[in-house]
């Protein structure tokens, strides 16, 4: 949970820096919030990567955590497997 917080904390500075520079700019309305969010992608795509990374591992340990608590309060039922022409 702290490496998704991090991450989006960090994704929103540089949004708002972003916003900032681009309003400084000369940029408004439509055109502000879409530099603003392709700048802030880019940047943030070449600086957060370790982030990014520490965040997606932790969501991969958390989902099969659930996997396994799933997996014991529900086991898989046994299948049965009929072949054509077994059955008269």
């Amino acid at each position: 949970m702290r490496a998704a917080l991090s991450y989006t904390g960090a994704r929103i500075v540089l949004f708002v820096a972003a916003f900032g520079v681009c309003y400084l700019a000369g940029a408004r309305g439509l055109l502000l919030l879409v530099l603003a969010a392709a700048v802030s992608g880019l940047i943030s795509f070449v600086t957060l990567s370790r982030q990014r990374d520490a965040m997606s591992g932790a969501l991969v340990s958390r989902l099969r955590e659930f996997r396994n608590i799933l997996r014991r309060l529900f086991p898989p039922t046994p299948r049965v497997v009929c072949h054509p022409g077994s059955i008269s």
